[in-house]
């Protein structure tokens, strides 16, 4: 497929991006190119390929559940401007 320089200005219009006019035949090839990609993997017969979730089918590493941090609440609360009953307290930002 191949892209005139009116499609590509339309394109990058639509793409609210500035092409300097002579660059606009190198961007008609280059995105020509990747239509015609795009083609011939389309052309591919896929009819028995039987589609996965993730590429990789492979089960999920998960790390044990335990503590692995000390408990710093009494300390950041201590550094904090203003809290009340173990909640911070923030000025009001929405009237």
């Amino acid at each position: 497929m191949s892209l005139s320089d009116a499609e590509v200005r339309k394109i990058a219009w639509l793409a609210r991006i500035e092409i300097n006019g002579d660059d606009i035949a190198a961007y008609a090839r280059d995105l020509s190119g990747i239509l015609d990609l795009i083609e011939q993997m389309n052309e591919a017969d896929t009819s028995d390929v039987t589609p996965m979730a993730h590429p990789l089918a492979q089960a999920q590493r998960l790390r044990p559940d335990i503590v692995t941090e000390e408990d710093q609440r009494e300390l950041f609360q201590s550094l904090a401007p203003q809290v009340e009953s173990g909640l911070y307290l923030v000025p009001k930002v929405i009237e």
